[in-house]
């Protein structure tokens, strides 16, 4: 049978039962609950222990509605909230559903204000809002928050004090990561495979926990088929049929907080990030220690007497009280840049930086004069810079990123500063082809790592070192030894025209015959002519295969022919 169609008959045999019973305990005090206090898990508490048999609960049907919806959406809150109506009805407890027509266009709350008032019963509630709306109609409501799960959340038994990660799939034995950012193991947590039935209660679990007032938590998202939620230190993501093929969990926690001294930054480095640095990327492939990082920056500019906030999405990083956080799920791009100029704060962590909308957001707070700090996901340093390319204007990116700081395994690997100039872009040699050029160097040596340039309507990252061309390429493909029947190799100077590549040796080697090498990678073979020059057509094929070769940063090498 559909998961819809439980849920329905569910319903109605719930409503069938109680209005069958109705009549057996009259006289009793009446309760009106609302929807925020099924949904709370509230019905738990020790508040509603002692009512529960001495008491007539009325639930309007416009709440049953709601919460039917909810669960047929996929909802997880919507399946909690039933589960819990009916473990209060298999305990014995006097149940009344109330039909109320009353004009469709009120809310909810308001259909549940108006049967409190029409019944005299005392309304429920685990809304401050409703509360002393209640009041002032001259309802009496109470609160009723709800109680921590007794003992331990049965995801925390998953977790050590060296776990990274917890990772629950319905039928398979759950795993963790365990160790340090970078440094991990995947290893099974038990060999019993989660059961349907468990899993359902851990997730029964997770969503009570995440609605209860006094503690750190968000339903950050709630989408029919996932939900992520931010508790306390957790951040768990919840996904379901038909999104994921089955129940999964995945819950992350950070293993440990870290001062930026802890880094052990070199000293220049520090100068920078106090006086200099305002449009700062932090970025590493996922687990390296980029928002451990981002924390510990956070922390380092709040000590300096700065202001700082937040955006994420979701809200999982520990920091300090004095630092507010803003959800960019709850917020929109508009409304997050308004407040942030409005509040006017010295620096900014934008972490988890995804859509092109988070690009422009961060672009246009730098440009306002606020010090940004943007966490993202990237493989080298280089493609950090790389994903602000075709967002944002070439010539803008200097003005708004000034630092890249590359997390591998938990600590800095490497730092890129960025400049602009006007040259000839590296690898040219006309001088008609000058052009505005963003130079990307290390900023430790100072020295210059990449170019960025356009060049007709393409923009070109073109590495000017070895270290950066295996950066971004990896390792040149090395050969082995020369090649047989060779003498040794030639050098030229490569001119790049408007047709044609060209190779110039000059007059002495003119009439020796060659061969082009990429790597161990034969490309052709030619003489070079009187003028001592080897041309070839960028149109053809060989022309394309050497002008992606050099885009990347790849030589060419061509070695004299014996005999």
């Amino acid at each position: 049978m559909k998961p819809k169609l439980i849920v329905h008959y569910i319903l109605i045999l719930v409503i069938t039962m109680s209005f069958g019973e109705a009549a057996e305990y009259g006289g009793k005090q009446k309760y009106v609950l609302d929807l925020s206090v099924i949904l709370s898990g509230a019905l738990r508490s020790a508040d509603i222990e002692k009512i529960k048999y001495q008491s007539t609960f009325i639930i309007p049907v416009i709440v049953l509605r709601k919460l039917r919806e909810m669960a047929e959406d996929g909802m997880e809150d919507g399946i909690v909230g039933i589960d819990a109506l009916l473990k209060l009805k298999k305990d014995g407890a006097d149940i009344e559903y109330v039909f109320d027509n009353i004009d469709s266009r009120l809310t909810i709350d308001e259909v549940v204000l108006n049967i409190a008032k029409k019944t005299g019963a005392i309304l429920l509630t685990s809304k401050e809002i409703n509360l002393k709306i209640a009041e002032m109609m001259g309802i009496t409501a109470k609160i009723i928050s709800p109680r921590a799960v007794e003992g331990k959340l049965t995801l925390r038994n998953f977790f050590d004090e060296n776990t990274l990660s917890v990772h629950i799939k319905e039928g398979i034995r759950p795993m963790a990561k365990k160790g340090l950012p970078g440094r991990w193991t995947f290893v099974p947590i038990r060999e019993e495979p989660v059961s349907k039935e468990e899993i359902r209660k851990i997730v029964k679990e997770i969503i009570e926990e995440a609605r209860r007032p006094d503690i750190r938590a968000f339903i950050e998202i709630e989408r029919p088929s996932s939900t992520i939620i931010q508790l306390e230190n957790f951040r768990i993501i919840i996904t379901k049929p038909p999104f994921s093929d089955s129940i999964e969990i995945t819950a992350v926690r950070p293993v440990k907080r870290l001062k930026l001294k802890d880094y052990n930054l070199p000293d220049r480095l520090v100068k920078r990030l106090k006086t200099r640095a305002e449009g700062i990327l932090i970025a590493g492939a996922p687990g390296m220690g980029k928002t451990t990082f981002a924390q510990a920056l956070a922390e380092f500019y709040k000590d300096l007497n700065k202001i700082v906030k937040t955006i994420e999405a979701p809200r999982d990083m520990i920091l300090s009280k004095e630092i507010t956080s803003y959800s960019k799920n709850f917020g929109t791009p508009e409304e997050i840049h308004d407040i942030l100029l409005l509040s006017r704060p010295d620096y900014t962590i934008f972490d988890e930086m995804r859509n092109p909308e988070d690009f422009q957001l961060f672009a246009d707070l730098r440009l306002a004069g606020v010090g940004m700090v943007g966490v993202v996901h990237a493989t080298t340093a280089i493609d950090a810079i790389q994903r602000f390319i075709g967002k944002i204007e070439l010539g803008m990116i200097p003005s708004i990123i000034d630092t890249v700081i590359f997390m591998f395994e938990g600590q800095v690997k490497n730092v890129l500063a960025l400049k602009t100039t006007v040259k000839v872009p590296h690898g040219l040699l006309s001088e008609d082809l000058t052009r505005p050029v963003v130079v990307v160097f290390d900023f430790i040596s100072n020295k210059p790592m990449y170019e960025i340039y356009t060049f007709g309507d393409r923009t070109f990252v073109v590495p000017i070192s070895k270290a950066a061309a295996e950066a971004l390429y990896g390792a040149e493909e090395k050969v082995a030894e020369e090649p047989a029947g060779f003498k040794g190799t030639l050098p030229y100077v490569i001119r790049m025209g408007k047709k044609v590549l060209t190779f110039d040796f000059g007059k002495k080697q003119a009439g020796k015959p060659v061969s082009a090498y990429l790597g161990s990678r034969f490309i052709f073979a030619d003489v070079i002519s009187k003028s001592g020059k080897v041309k070839i057509s960028k149109r053809g094929k060989l022309g394309r295969i050497l002008r992606e070769a050099l885009d990347k940063g790849e030589k060419v090498v061509f070695y004299e022919e014996e005999g």
